[in-house]
């Protein structure tokens, strides 16, 4: 007897169906935690790649949930790694430039609106550009990020209390 590959994810179909519904959510989750597309599309890709490699254990409806564990754990390695020389580098970023007057208001504003989302703590970052920059519902990065929708609403809280007070002078 012919084993049943419809729901089987070494099926190609199977995975192409898997890689077109969950590739771009995956993406945007691990690029608002990179900060970085370059870094984002390597540690989707790779997800994927483990995924494949994987395919005889893992089952289409825990896919979802293995690329996103994946990805994360690719995401935590990378920062691990980064630390301090991001820390260092971002000093390196800011010089001053004579431009003209409105150039150098937005330029202050955009660092410090990125400071302080840099400050936030990766979940609520994560959380917070979740909802605001890609409109997902607090349901939806509940079941992403496994934990419960007060959680998520926590976040958000939290995060737009912290930029609220950092971006207060302008």
């Amino acid at each position: 007897m012919k084993p049943d590959t419809s729901n089987n994810i070494c099926d190609e179909s199977v995975f192409d169906t898997v890689f077109k519904s969950n590739s771009k959510t995956v993406y945007n989750f691990i690029y608002y935690k990179f900060g970085n597309e370059e870094k984002a599309h390597d540690a989707v890709q790779e997800a994927f790649v483990k995924l494949w490699e994987n395919c005889s254990k893992v089952t289409p409806e825990r896919a979802k949930s293995f690329l996103y564990t994946v990805a994360n754990n690719l995401y935590l390695n990378v920062i691990k790694a980064e630390k301090v020389r991001l820390k260092y580098a971002d000093k390196k970023l800011k010089t001053t430039n004579e431009t003209p007057e409105f150039i150098l208001e937005e330029n202050e504003f955009k660092e410090k609106l990125e400071k302080a989302l840099n400050d936030l703590p990766e979940i609520q970052r994560t959380t917070f550009l979740l909802n605001r920059i890609d409109g997902k519902k607090y349901a939806e990065i509940a079941e992403m990020e496994g934990v419960s929708i007060k959680a998520i609403e926590k976040r958000i809280h939290l995060a737009l209390k912290s930029l609220r007070e950092k971006i207060d002078g302008i």
